[in-house]
């Protein structure tokens, strides 16, 4: 190699160290130090219109909170902001919650609380849901507005004063659970800026779910992937054992869908099932699929199965005999399919329908029964 080579090499090598260290520090997130100025944002709200950091230059007092539909503990805490929201609007207060999320970055078992992702289409759900008294903003396309504030968890609270320079960041308060808060942290440093006073505890460690920052996404493909790889069975069933399923003698909460592959809706629903499956299978939960197809057509069945990935319990009722296996599987219902209800442990069904789903609905028919926050 000729000396020209040589430096050429030599430059390049360079260029890839630089390129790759400036990559690690761009992704290094920082949070803000006490004292430093509120970075500048425009984004969209729920609303439909795009707020500025000057939007808020009337206010005296600056809360911005970073938060989340998904995340446990977000929810818990949703009530709480909108209280801070509330109380402290006739004393200059404002408050203005983003979202740092990327949908792209959140995998589908880590919605097993909720029944909502992050995106803007479903932040306007969830604003109307909770009536939301507080400009609720997206940042989940570039993030760059979150990368400035550096949140490390949701929810993440910043208080800035009249200034725009921050005087507190961390926690809300200590517990999720509000009956055991002994303290009130952020609330504490509102009211110490209210009185124009210094603020006693500046900084406090947040708990919470991680942010979904955009390099997250390989999770999500990796997830997929790994998803795809799970054994698909389709197993026999009489009229009997369908009752005994019913019954729901388990621990969990069942998910029982009667399909057929020559149903046209039951299909197009199909997919959405396996989604709500994978959201929801970590937790007390479980998805089983009840095919009338005739037993002769079994194969074609299971390969319906395997195309779309379903790998939670799937049965072929036995028997020509439809009628007696709608009577198995509910009483109620009026025949017909696609079939779809929802057992709590000891067999009681709190939610039927004939007919493809309404994912929302189902989903959170499911999260109403499990549970929004933790235990």
């Amino acid at each position: 190699m000729n000396k020209c080579s040589q430096f050429f090499s030599a430059v390049v090598m360079i260029l890839l160290i630089a390129t790759n260290f400036t990559s690690a520090a761009t992704n290094k997130i920082v949070t803000l130090e006490i004292g430093q100025s509120a970075p500048d944002f425009n984004l969209p709200g729920v609303d439909g219109r795009y707020y500025k950091l000057t939007d808020f230059d009337k206010a005296d007092i600056l809360v911005v909170i970073f938060t989340c539909n998904h995340c446990p503990t977000a929810q818990a805490y949703e009530q709480r902001i909108k209280k801070l929201a509330a109380d402290y609007k006739q004393k200059g207060v404002a408050v203005v919650a983003i979202s740092p999320n990327d949908p792209q970055a959140v995998r589908l078992d880590e919605l097993g609380y909720s029944d909502l992702s992050d995106s803007l289409k479903e932040m306007k759900i969830r604003a109307s849901d909770q009536n939301f008294n507080f400009p609720y903003l997206y940042d989940g396309d570039e993030q760059k507005v979150s990368r400035a504030y550096g949140p490390t968890s949701t929810p993440h609270v910043f208080i800035f004063d009249k200034q725009r320079k921050l005087r507190y960041v961390g926690r809300i308060d200590d517990s999720e659970k509000p009956e055991q808060v002994k303290s009130h942290d952020a609330r504490n440093a509102i009211e110490a800026l209210v009185a124009e006073k210094e603020v006693s505890v500046e900084r406090t460690r947040t708990f919470g779910c991680s942010i979904k920052w955009s390099d997250k996404r390989q999770s999500v493909e990796n997830a997929l992937k790994a998803w795809a790889k799970e054994p698909v069975n389709l197993d026999m069933i009489s009229g009997s054992d369908l009752k005994k399923l019913v019954k729901n003698d388990s621990d969990k909460l069942r998910l029982i869908n009667v399909w057929a592959t020559w149903c046209g809706p039951c299909v197009v629903e199909f997919p959405e099932l396996v989604t709500i499956h994978r959201m929801y299978r970590g937790r007390d939960f479980e998805f089983i699929t009840v095919s009338v197809d005739s037993p002769k057509t079994k194969d074609r069945a299971i390969s319906f199965l395997k195309k779309h990935q379903a790998s939670c319990r799937n049965y072929l009722y036995n028997s020509k005999n439809r009628y007696a296996l709608m009577e198995a599987v509910d009483m109620q219902s009026p025949g017909g399919i696609p079939y779809t209800i929802l057992v709590k442990p000891g067999g009681e069904i709190i939610y039927r329908h004939l007919g493809m789903i309404n994912p929302l609905e189902v989903k959170r028919t499911i999260v109403g029964h499990l549970g929004r926050t933790y235990e």
